[in-house]
């Protein structure tokens, strides 16, 4: 893939400067950058890179234009910019080409449009509908009445049980679980009786899931997805989590059941959110944060203990042991301080 410095203004309406001929052919970071390169800049403490790139040209904001040896495309949000060209510069593959491969097995009911593509061993089971424009890589499974949007995207062994619907333009990463019955169990007299998942999964239009994710299906009602959502790899998403609209979640969060998140929610990797409690709109939580309770204020939350040398945390985890002990002194030394008789 290639395209002109000057195509590449248009498409992202960004001012020019310099030769709008130079071809730009890949992106790089800017210490590393050679000729035919577009790299961008994003951060103040990157400044100094910027006047000894070898890339041709640099995406930046206007402010740092004077700084720049090279050509220029100046635009509001860099990142942005670089986000947009990495989709024009895009040489990630197909998951699967050629219409229907002849491992595929569909079932006589299922329903595809005409531009369907599924690769080698992938099985459509009965009553599914697959929209134009879907790719299903080698190796998915398509449950008993799922379906799945308009440009919808699965690489390799997806696995979507029955009742699970995708919006349009979705993608999902190799691995991934849509579907699996929620952890749902009754107990009687120390034995397990399983309570039998009956709701399906919603997940709406542009929402990006990433590898060895799971997305538990509903108890009764279904566990839900707003559109613009984006999970990252090795979450677990419990039966009747609710994730609002534009909502990002890094890797290995664990949620549980019946969990509510707002819009625009961030939720940092490895965090894990209790069960029944509801996050508002416009959260962000920091990575490795409990979240125990509901957050009904849109801020910074955070829990963990951050790393520390090894002697350090051995001393601090010590004297934790003793905190009870502690409480009860102070507590002693209050009520001698109201009233000195006390002992």
């Amino acid at each position: 893939m290639s395209m002109t410095l000057g195509e590449l203004a248009q498409q992202l309406g960004a001012e020019l400067h310099g030769d709008p001929q130079v071809v730009i052919q890949r992106i790089a970071n800017l210490e590393t950058a050679q000729e035919g390169s577009i790299s961008f800049l994003t951060s103040a403490k990157y400044r100094d890179f910027l006047q000894q790139t070898k890339a041709s040209a640099v995406l930046l904001k206007a402010a740092d234009l004077p700084l720049c040896q090279t050509n220029a495309l100046v635009l509001a949000d860099p990142y942005v910019g670089f986000a947009r060209v990495a989709q024009l510069l895009d040489t990630t593959p197909a998951q699967a080409t050629g219409g229907i491969h002849p491992s595929a097995q569909v079932a006589p009911d299922a329903q595809l449009a005409a531009n369907v593509v599924l690769g080698a061993n992938v099985v459509v089971e009965s009553g599914a509908v697959l929209a134009e424009g879907v790719v299903v890589g080698p190796g998915c499974f398509i449950g008993r009445d799922s379906r799945l949007g308009k440009g919808t995207r699965l690489w390799a062994n997806v696995t979507v049980y029955h009742d699970v619907w995708l919006g349009e333009a979705c993608l999902v990463q190799s691995g991934t679980v849509l579907g699996a019955d929620g952890f749902g169990y009754a107990n009687e007299r120390g034995e397990w009786i399983k309570i039998p998942q009956l709701g399906g999964v919603r997940i709406g239009n542009r929402v990006e899931i990433g590898a060895n994710t799971c997305i538990d299906r509903g108890a009764i009602d279904h566990t839900c997805i707003a559109d613009n959502v984006i999970i990252d790899n090795l979450c677990q998403i419990a039966h009747n989590v609710e994730i609002g609209y534009g909502t990002a979640i890094a890797g290995s969060t664990t949620i549980a059941g019946s969990v509510e998140i707002g819009k625009y929610c961030i939720i940092g990797g490895a965090s894990v959110l209790n069960g029944h409690i509801s996050i508002c709109d416009q959260a962000t939580i920091t990575g490795m944060a409990m979240v125990m309770r509901s957050i009904s204020e849109p801020g910074i939350y955070s829990s963990g203990v951050p790393a520390q040398p090894n002697k350090q945390w051995r001393k601090m985890a010590a004297r934790l042991l003793h905190v009870e002990d502690l409480h009860a002194r102070l507590s002693r030394l209050e009520k001698q301080l109201v009233d000195p008789e006390q002992k």
